[in-house]
C-alpha cells in the first residue's frame, strides 16, 4: 500500500487531478435568504418593508425612469448629430517645431523624418489623437529645413517647408498603425486607406500623399508594398466602363 501511495504522491511543483483545489479566498458560502431572523436575512430577505424594490420580479426600473414624470432626456432639445467617421487631428505649427529644433529637442533628415513618435516623446504635442496635422502658422519663423511625415498637412505648410529645402509626405494611419508608430513597432503591416476620401487624399501629389506616383519616385525610403497599393488604388482613373444602352 505504501508503494502505491508513493507512486501517486504529488511532488512539489507538479499539478495532478487529485491535488487540485480552489485558491484560498476564491470561494464563499452562498447567501441564504429567508432562513430566520437570527441569520440577518430572514423574514423580508433583506428587501425591507413594501415598496417598489421589495416586490418580486424586476425590482429596479430601467435607466432614465423618473417615477412617471417626463425624463430630463426628453426635456432637453437636440441639435445636430455626431459624425462617427470624423477624425480629430493634433495640430502642430511650424513656429513650434522650429522652437523645438532650436532647443535641440527635435532633429530630422530625409532618411529619418519627424513622425508622431518624435513629436509626442519630445513634448511638442501632448496626444496624437487620430494623427498629426501640420499647419502653416508661424511660417515666417521657420529657418531650418525639416523633413516630416504627418497624417495631413495644409497647403501653406507644404509651401513653407519646401521653400526652405525640406519635405512633407502625408502618410495614412489607422488606430492600430498609429499606435505602432508611437511605440516603434515595425513587425506588423501598416494599414492601407480604404475610404474613398482617404484614397483620393493620399494618392494626390497636391496633398503630398505618400501613395502618389510623384511621391514614390522622390521619397528616400519607399516600401514595395506602397508601389503596389498605388497602382491598385489608381486603376479607377484608367478603367473604362460599358455605357448602358
Amino acid at each position: 500500500m505504501s508503494s502505491v501511495s508513493a507512486a501517486y504522491r504529488a511532488t512539489s511543483g507538479r499539478v495532478h487531478l487529485f491535488n487540485l483545489s480552489p485558491a484560498r479566498g476564491s470561494q464563499s458560502t452562498q447567501k441564504r435568504l429567508g432562513r430566520g431572523r437570527s441569520s440577518g436575512l430572514g423574514k423580508t430577505s433583506g428587501r425591507g418593508h413594501k415598496g417598489q424594490k421589495a416586490r418580486a420580479g424586476n425590482g429596479k426600473p430601467k435607466a432614465g425612469f423618473e417615477g412617471g414624470q417626463t425624463p430630463i432626456v426628453k426635456l432637453i432639445p437636440k441639435r445636430g448629430f455626431v459624425n462617427q467617421n470624423a477624425k480629430v487631428y493634433a495640430p502642430v505649427n511650424l513656429d513650434r517645431i522650429q522652437h523645438w529644433i532650436d532647443q535641440g529637442r527635435l532633429t530630422s533628415s530625409p532618411e529619418k523624418p519627424i513622425t508622431a513618435k518624435e513629436l509626442l516623446l519630445s513634448g511638442c504635442i501632448h496626444q496624437v489623437h487620430d494623427g498629426i496635422k501640420l499647419l502653416g502658422n508661424g511660417s515666417e519663423h521657420l529657418k531650418t529645413p525639416i523633413h516630416i511625415t504627418p497624417s495631413r498637412a495644409s497647403q501653406s505648410a507644404i509651401r513653407a517647408v519646401e521653400k526652405k529645402g525640406g519635405s512633407v509626405y502625408c502618410r495614412y494611419y489607422n488606430e492600430l498603425a498609429l499606435r505602432d508608430c508611437v511605440k516603434g513597432r515595425t513587425d506588423r503591416t501598416d494599414a492601407a486607406p480604404t475610404r474613398k476620401t482617404d484614397i483620393l487624399w493620399y494618392t494626390s501629389w497636391k496633398n503630398r500623399g505618400y501613395l502618389s506616383p510623384t511621391a514614390l519616385s522622390q521619397m528616400p525610403l519607399v516600401q514595395e508594398r506602397w508601389k503596389t497599393l498605388s497602382k491598385q488604388l489608381l486603376t479607377f482613373k484608367t478603367q473604362e466602363y460599358e455605357k448602358a444602352k
